[in-house]
């Protein structure tokens, strides 16, 4: 005959013993005197009870709190030894009730009744306390709550990260070119094809990204962010793809998902495409091909449903051709391609850009009705922004940092945009607007020096093709410090 209790822990088979949901031993293995004693030193109160209710047993330590004796409690019904026992209940119904809230001398417990089973017929019920009391909950609520606030801080990060911030609403713009490109991006969003997305930096990359996701099937599933130019080469591939337990020296205990394990389903963002080492190329273009990942240190494959999205400022023709990225790599994601204008070629649109960056700086600093004086756009007009929107931004945020009234003017903006001449298009003959001023007051030794940082780091990311890393190495400053500058001067 075969005895079976039917709960949240699924069938327990008469030869073993469970306590707590845990298998613990084999019956066959443990002398039988031991059982009475296992049972009355566990953690959890037991009874069990027949089809009409009797009680068949209960352990030691529930008749210490019920103030009565195992013999005493033996063969009575369990709604006069129990307090508001549903134990009679379960023998009917056949339902398991977990986690009750159960009233035993004043006290609130959390009991968990089982049905059980014999050869498919119910014969009785099993029933437990978790919590003997409100004290023993709390300690409990107290060791488990800051795990639980913990998770659910991490847990709403990563949903805050991983959703898209903006639509095509938020693309401004009526330039031709720009246009063209926004509703190439708003045709294909639906589509599962890897999109890439071509301009300089600043120009709004990320932007469509989010657009397109948020436009896309996939919406409802995380849009995963990665900027292959910022991370160390030798992290990229378990960030991308992931590492198991032990895998090296300080992986995580469990391992890690990596960034495609996130995005299932979803998308994945892969911005700076183009800074990406050869030997991750290769790797990569396996998850493209196959759809499927291993990671770090792993020996199964992992199946993935990931679109992908990548952009660079770089020219990744020139590159193929140099052979400085994969040829097959290129083709598998230049299956789209959206190229987004530069803010010089759009200048059209450089007003209405402005008004939207102005409302953005008004709810960040509580800076109610900003404007820009004519002199003011202008100028702005005259200038060839190679930080594109990044650095239209940045100028605006300094003006709204050292402004009095609710009117930007000329003396707000930075120097080098102070004296401009008929739309200067070097960075080195925009340089003059160091020497003297409109009031010809002199310069601050602060600014002449900014502008001579800003310069040189312009030529130097010139001279590596855009490669930051080789950059800083030139001007022999730290990559900490060269990304710091180049934030703060609006280069990317």
């Amino acid at each position: 005959m075969k005895t079976i209790v039917q709960g949240e822990f699924g069938i327990i088979d008469s030869r073993s013993v469970y306590i707590g949901g845990a298998m613990v031993a084999n019956k066959n293995r443990i002398p039988d005197k031991w059982f009475e004693e296992i049972l009355n030193v566990a953690t959890e109160w037991i009874v069990v009870v027949n089809v009409q209710g009797e009680i068949l047993y209960i352990n030691k330590a529930y008749c210490e709190f019920l103030h009565t004796t195992v013999e005493q409690a033996i063969g009575r019904s369990v709604q006069e030894v129990i307090e508001n026992s549903r134990m009679h209940i379960v023998t009917q119904t056949g339902q398991a009730e977990v986690a009750s809230i159960h009233f035993i001398k004043g006290n609130e417990m959390i009991a968990n009744r089982y049905p059980l089973y014999v050869d498919n017929e119910l014969v009785g019920a099993v029933g437990t306390v978790m919590f003997r009391n409100a004290k023993d909950w709390l300690a409990y609520s107290e060791k488990i709550q800051p795990l639980l606030e913990e998770l659910n801080y991490y847990k709403k990060k990563l949903e805050h990260e991983s959703e898209s911030k903006y639509s095509f609403q938020d693309l401004i713009g009526d330039n031709e070119r720009f246009l063209l490109a926004k509703q190439l991006a708003e045709r294909v969003a639906n589509s599962k094809s890897a999109v890439l997305l071509l301009g300089e930096s600043g120009t709004g990359k990320e932007l469509f990204a989010h657009a397109i996701h948020q436009a896309s099937s996939r919406c409802f599933f995380p849009l995963v962010r990665v900027n292959c130019a910022s991370i160390p080469q030798q992290l990229l591939e378990s960030e991308l793809f992931g590492y198991e337990e032990g895998a090296f020296t300080g992986a995580r205990r469990g391992g890690k998902k990596g960034k495609f394990e996130l995005a299932h389903r979803g998308t994945i963002f892969l911005d700076e495409v183009g800074d990406m080492p050869l030997q991750m190329q290769s790797k990569l273009l396996r998850v493209v091909q196959e759809k499927e990942l291993e990671r770090v240190g792993g020996q199964k494959t992992i199946d993935i449903d990931v679109r992908i999205i990548a952009a660079t400022h770089r020219n990744l023709e020139e590159m193929v051709e140099k052979g400085e990225f994969r040829k097959d790599l290129y083709y598998r994601l230049n299956v789209i391609k959206v190229d987004i204008p530069p803010l010089r070629d759009r200048k059209e649109d450089l007003p209405e850009i402005a008004y939207v960056l102005l409302k953005k700086l008004e709810r960040h600093f509580h800076r109610p009705n900003l404007k820009l004086s004519n002199e003011v756009l202008q100028q702005l007009q005259k200038h060839s922004w190679p930080g594109n929107i990044r650095e239209l931004e940045n100028v605006l945020e300094r003006a709204v940092n050292i402004l009095d009234g609710q009117t930007i003017l000329l003396s707000h903006l930075p120097l080098y945009l102070q004296d401009l001449e008929g739309g200067i298009q070097d960075i080195k003959k925009e340089s003059k607007g160091l020497v003297m001023t409109e009031k010809d007051e002199v310069p601050s030794l602060k600014d002449v020096v900014a502008q001579a940082e800003k310069e040189a780091i312009v030529k130097a990311l010139k001279s590596t093709n855009g490669n930051k890393q080789q950059a800083a190495k030139l001007l022999e400053i730290g990559k900490t410090s060269f990304y710091d500058k180049c934030k703060r001067y609006g280069i990317d």
